[in-house]
């Protein structure tokens, strides 16, 4: 289950970290990550792996537990993040800048697959987001929606990127998190005797 794991979440800090050197936007939380490392002055990754950690601070109140997976998601997504963005050029085709935006859905996507099914604990954000919807008794889907939006829109008011790849990824993440899971759920039940 180790290897699915950090696989998984390997795969999903590059896709993020695509989607950043693509410079039309990122996710949500990556532009919150984004604006608060140009305000603090430091990496990519360490401004998202500071952000992780207090959303996990978050936890206690709500009576969440942390799993090896919590502990992992902080620490190998800030780490594959921050290793992508600073690694990969922006490139001056837009045609190129569409490949990197489309592979960064396609990976987080494929990254959320495998370690979502490690059942090894959700991802900071993930916990609170169901602990909230649990507490509060409103949809996940609201709950959702509103941190994301909270999320976005202070991002941005610090100076993170968002644009066209910011709405690809809100439109297409879903799906490509759902393909993936239908595609690992054949291979697996193929390869079982």
């Amino acid at each position: 289950m180790i290897a699915p794991l950090v696989g998984g979440l390997t795969l999903f800090g590059i896709g993020e970290g695509l989607l950043v050197a693509s410079h039309w936007g990122a996710t949500p939380w990556t532009v919150f990550a984004q604006g608060l490392a140009r305000r603090l002055g430091v990496s990519l990754g360490w401004s998202t792996l500071l952000v992780s950690a207090v959303v996990l601070l978050a936890w206690w109140p709500l009576r969440e537990r942390p799993g090896f997976g919590t502990v992992a998601n902080v620490v190998v997504i800030a780490y594959s993040l921050d290793l992508t963005a600073s690694n990969v050029a922006t490139p001056s085709s837009a045609v190129l800048r569409a490949v990197l935006m489309l592979s960064g859905v396609l990976a987080i996507g494929i990254g959320s697959a495998f370690y979502l099914t490690t059942g090894l604990g959700p991802g900071p954000r993930d916990g609170v987001m169901t602990s909230l919807h649990r507490h509060l008794r409103v949809s996940v889907v609201y709950v959702r929606l509103s941190i994301e939006v909270v999320v976005l829109t202070l991002g941005w008011l610090l100076g993170g990127v968002v644009g066209v790849g910011t709405a690809f990824f809100a439109g297409t993440i879903g799906f490509s998190i759902g393909l993936s899971l239908q595609a690992l759920e054949r291979f697996t039940s193929r390869s079982r005797p």
